[in-house]
C-alpha cells in the first residue's frame, strides 16, 4: 500500500497532544520558541496558537547582527498575533569569540558555525524561564535523520511537535493551518553560512523524505550519503551515555 499522509488528522492530533503536554507539564505555562521565519518555527508557532491561544505563545527573534530575512519572522508574529521579543545576539557572540580567541586561539569552522545556535538556545531558555514558559523545539524528522541540527542548540527543547514529521509533511500541516506560502514554502537557509539547507546536505528534502517514508532512493550515491549522515549523527538524538553504578 502506498504511503499516505493525512495532514488534517495529524494537525488535529498534534494540537491535542500539545494541550495534553501543558496539562501535565505546566497547566498555566506559556509556549516560547525561537522564530526564524522558516517553515518549522512558523508551523510550530501556529500549532501552539491553535492549541493554547495566541496570548500564551511568545516568539523570540535572534538575529546575529543583520539578518536579511528578519522581516519574514516579524511578519509571522504579526500574522499569528503573538507577542515577540527581538534580541540581537551579535554582541554576545562577538564578546565570547574574543574571549575564546584570547585564551584558546582560533576555533574550527564547525565550532564557529555552531556557536550562534547555542547562544540562541540559551537566550530562548532565559526568556522562557522568565515567562513561566516551556520551550518548543522546532526540528523535523528530515533534519534529525541526517543530523542537520546543532546539539545543545536548535536540537533541544521541552516539547517537540514536528520531530516525527518530514519536511513535506510539515509543509502540508502549515497549509492545513492556513499559513501563507511566505512562511511555508520559504527556501530553507541555515542562517549560519549563507547556504541553503539542500546545498549543505548535498540532496533535496524531497529525495530524503521519499527515502525515509518509502525506502526508495533512485541514486545509489545519494542513498549512501544519506545513510552515512544518519549513522554518524544518531548520537544527537540519544540521551547522554551514563555510567551505571550498581552498589553491591
Amino acid at each position: 500500500m502506498a504511503y499516505r499522509f493525512d495532514a488534517e488528522k495529524v494537525t488535529n492530533d498534534i494540537v491535542l497532544w500539545i494541550r495534553d503536554f501543558f496539562e501535565k507539564n505546566g497547566k498555566d505555562c506559556n509556549a516560547v520558541l525561537g522564530i526564524s521565519g522558516g517553515k518549522d518555527s512558523s508551523v510550530c508557532a501556529a500549532l501552539c496558537v491553535k492549541a493554547l491561544g495566541n496570548e500564551r505563545v511568545f516568539g523570540v527573534l535572534m538575529p546575529n547582527g543583520v539578518q536579511g530575512d528578519i522581516d519574514v519572522a516579524r511578519n509571522l508574529c504579526t500574522f499569528l498575533g503573538i507577542k515577540s521579543y527581538e534580541i540581537n545576539i551579535k554582541s554576545a557572540y562577538d564578546g565570547l569569540m574574543k574571549e575564546i580567541e584570547a585564551s584558546f586561539g582560533s576555533l574550527s569552522s564547525q565550532s564557529v558555525c555552531n556557536l550562534p545556535p547555542r547562544i540562541r538556545m540559551s537566550t530562548v531558555y532565559a526568556v522562557s524561564q522568565s515567562l513561566n514558559g516551556r520551550v518548543c523545539n522546532t526540528c523535523n524528522l528530515s533534519e534529525d535523520w541526517v543530523g542537520y541540527s546543532t546539539r545543545y542548540g536548535d536540537s533541544v527543547g521541552d516539547f517537540s511537535p514536528l520531530s516525527r514529521l518530514t519536511v513535506q509533511e510539515v509543509k502540508e500541516i502549515g497549509r492545513v493551518l492556513g499559513l501563507p506560502s511566505e512562511f511555508v514554502d520559504k527556501t530553507p537557509i541555515d542562517g549560519l553560512c549563507g547556504k541553503t539547507d539542500e546545498d549543505n546536505l548535498g540532496f533535496t528534502y524531497a529525495v530524503l523524505d521519499k527515502y525515509i517514508r518509502e525506502g526508495v532512493c533512485d541514486d545509489e550515491n545519494t542513498k549512501e550519503l544519506i545513510d552515512k549522515k544518519h549513522r554518524m549523527n544518531l548520537f544527537k538524538l540519544e540521551l547522554m551515555p551514563v555510567f551505571e553504578y550498581k552498589p553491591e
